[in-house]
C-alpha cells in the first residue's frame, strides 16, 4: 500500500507571514502551483495560502446590512466576517489573507486516505507534517502519477 512518503514532493514552496502579496503572486505565476505553505522561522507549519485567498483581493466589497435604532448600529450580518473579508481585501502580506487551520497528512498517511481527505475537504493540496513541522506537500496530481506508473 502507497504512503505519503512514497509520493510528495519534499522540496516544498513556502511563504513566511511576513512575504508581501505581490512576492506571493510572484510565486504563483512563475512556480504555477495552486497554494504555499505557510511556516515560521523554524519550519512549522503554520497555515496555506491559496490562489482563491489572493483572488478575495479583486471581488466586490460586501457592505453588510445594518439597522440604526436611536444612536445603536445593529449588524444583521456578522461583523467579523465583514472585518475578515476587508482584511483580506486590503491585505499587504500573507499574514493578512492566509488561512491558519491547515487540513495536513503524515508521510505516513495512506495514499487512498489523502484521496478521500482531498475529496470530502475539496482540497488540491495538503502539507505533510511530522507534528508541526513541513517536511513535504501532496497534490492531486501526485495521486494521479501513481494510476499510470
Amino acid at each position: 500500500m502507497l504512503k505519503v512518503r512514497d509520493i510528495m514532493t519534499t522540496e516544498v514552496v513556502t511563504v513566511r507571514l511576513e512575504t508581501g502579496i505581490r512576492e506571493l503572486a510572484e510565486i504563483f505565476t512563475t512556480r504555477r502551483i495552486g497554494s504555499v505553505p505557510v511556516v515560521d522561522g523554524a519550519g512549522n507549519l503554520v497555515g496555506i495560502v491559496t490562489e482563491s485567498d489572493l483572488i478575495e483581493q479583486d471581488r466586490n466589497l460586501h457592505i453588510p446590512t445594518v439597522v440604526s435604532l436611536f444612536d445603536w448600529v445593529f449588524y444583521v450580518e456578522s461583523e467579523k466576517k465583514f472585518e475578515k473579508e476587508l482584511l483580506k481585501m486590503t491585505g499587504q502580506t500573507v499574514a493578512d489573507i492566509y488561512t491558519g487551520t491547515a487540513e495536513t497528512v503524515t508521510p505516513e498517511t495512506s495514499v487512498s486516505d489523502v484521496a478521500d481527505i482531498m475529496s470530502t475537504k475539496k482540497v488540491h493540496t495538503l502539507p505533510v507534517v511530522e507534528g508541526t513541522k513541513l517536511v513535504g506537500i501532496v497534490s492531486r496530481i501526485d495521486l494521479i502519477k501513481t494510476m499510470v506508473k
